[in-house]
């Protein structure tokens, strides 16, 4: 007994239905690779024809097939709207200034350690945070140390001695003050002031803490010690910075280290301190190269009698390259666009079109870079947007090879007078429907 549906059926079957469905999909994605395998042939074959040169293509300029961009043409409103100035190549010196991005350091050899020479236990500290400013001499701590309090104990015992022998023989007298000298010594070794020693053998009495102060003038930028702990002899318990003189350091390229040397007079400049410069010498470049930024560090010293340097700030260098500047032609430093593997400059050819020349660069300066080939004088050149018009000349060339794949015509005929309007696309015929 068989059930009927009430929905429509294919006379054929659902068999014939579906084969059919599977031969129309498989038809038109053979057609889609059979246009791409065309598309593919075409370019080849273009690429493998020699390129004509063209009558107004100068030296240095950027072969077919090379590179993506190719010549633009642009309207003096396009060009206006994305901001291009043209410049003219000059011949003339190029003052020489490598510029590189800094961080203003500590100099280290204005930099102390603090450490106790004794073991004891921490009674009160006197600078207690951070940040804050010690003069020399200025009171750090006092600390309790049974070796500080047996070594008053021996001095005193020794100037008694001293005074007992006094009216004795030359030689027990000599023993006794070597005795004192030897106490008085050992307490300046472990940074104990004259004026404590002092003072101790003035009253003759031993003191249970004694005050320890700063060798050196600073900014205590390390603390390590809270009041009543227990430090050992060499535990560093401040790390004091003396600022008056600072350093910048920043990386030189492997290629710009021939025009820097020790002792050239080097400027900074800070976003921290608008309008402000700071001039010094590069007093140390460093003997090894990081081979992966291929740069080199350098070191400039620098005044700093306000304290408005602050380590940590970073710094633009400029360095003027030693040695004298040498005649060579020069373009804006906007003109030329840095690919990563090559130079390129956009000319202006009498047609109007701006075209791409790979170019060779040497030195750079404030705000002119020296080109050693590619450019020829009285060029003009892009000076400014030479991003965009690469942009605009890789479009062009994106969409001039979209145009030559099979029904992807990217222009229409422009309509003069008398000339017919384009015909309307025509919609393609329905797909016939099957009998129900």
């Amino acid at each position: 007994m068989s059930v009927k549906s009430n929905s429509p059926e294919s006379p054929f079957g659902p068999s014939l239905d579906r084969r059919r469905r599977i031969v129309r999909g498989s038809v038109i994605a053979g057609l889609i690779i059979v246009a791409l395998g065309a598309t593919v042939l075409i370019t080849r074959g273009d690429e493998k024809q020699p390129a004509q040169a063209d009558e107004h293509a100068g030296h240095g300029s950027v072969p077919a097939g090379s590179d993506s961009a190719r010549a633009v043409l642009l309207s003096a409103s396009e060009a206006e709207r994305i901001g291009v100035t043209y410049a003219t190549v000059e011949a003339g010196f190029v003052a020489s200034t490598i510029r590189t991005v800094g961080q203003v350091t500590f100099d280290e050899a204005r930099v102390k350690t603090i450490s106790p020479k004794i073991d004891g236990w921490i009674e009160q500290l006197y600078v207690n945070s951070t940040g804050q400013y010690v003069g020399r001499g200025q009171a750090l701590f006092t600390i309790y140390s049974p070796m500080l309090v047996a070594t008053q104990d021996e001095l005193l015992l020794a100037r008694r001695l001293a005074a007992d022998v006094s009216g004795g023989s030359e030689e027990a007298k000599r023993y006794a003050e070597g005795l004192v000298a030897s106490a008085r010594r050992r307490l300046l070794y472990w940074d104990v002031s004259a004026a404590e020693i002092a003072q101790l053998e003035r009253t003759g009495a031993a003191r249970r803490t004694l005050t320890l102060r700063s060798p050196v003038s600073g900014y205590v930028i390390e603390k390590a010690v809270f009041g009543g702990q227990r430090v050992m002899a060499g535990d560093a318990i401040y790390k004091v910075a003396d600022l008056s003189v600072v350093w910048v350091e920043g990386e030189v390229f492997e290629r710009d280290l021939h025009a820097i040397s020790l002792g050239q007079q080097a400027s900074a400049q800070f976003e921290a301190l608008p309008g402000e410069e700071r001039t010094g010498r590069i007093t140390y470049i460093y003997p090894t190269l990081n081979p992966e930024t291929r740069t080199v560090r350098v070191r400039v010293a620098l005044p700093n009698g306000n304290g408005h340097l602050k380590p940590g700030m970073y710094a633009t260098l400029s360095l003027p390259a030693s040695g004298r500047a040498r005649p060579s032609l020069s373009v804006p430093r906007g003109a030329v666009l840095s690919t990563g593997e090559r130079n390129i400059v956009f000319v202006r050819r009498p047609d109007g079109k701006l075209e791409p020349r790979f170019v060779t660069l040497g030195a750079a300066g404030e705000d002119k870079i020296e080109i050693l080939s590619g450019l020829a004088v009285g060029e003009q050149v892009v000076a400014s947007a030479t991003f965009l018009v690469d942009a605009e000349s890789n479009l062009g060339t994106l969409m001039g090879g979209m145009g030559n794949m099979p029904g992807m015509e990217m222009t229409a005929p422009s309509a003069g007078p008398g000339t017919a309007p384009a015909p309307s696309p025509v919609a393609p015929p329905a797909t016939p429907r099957r009998p129900r």
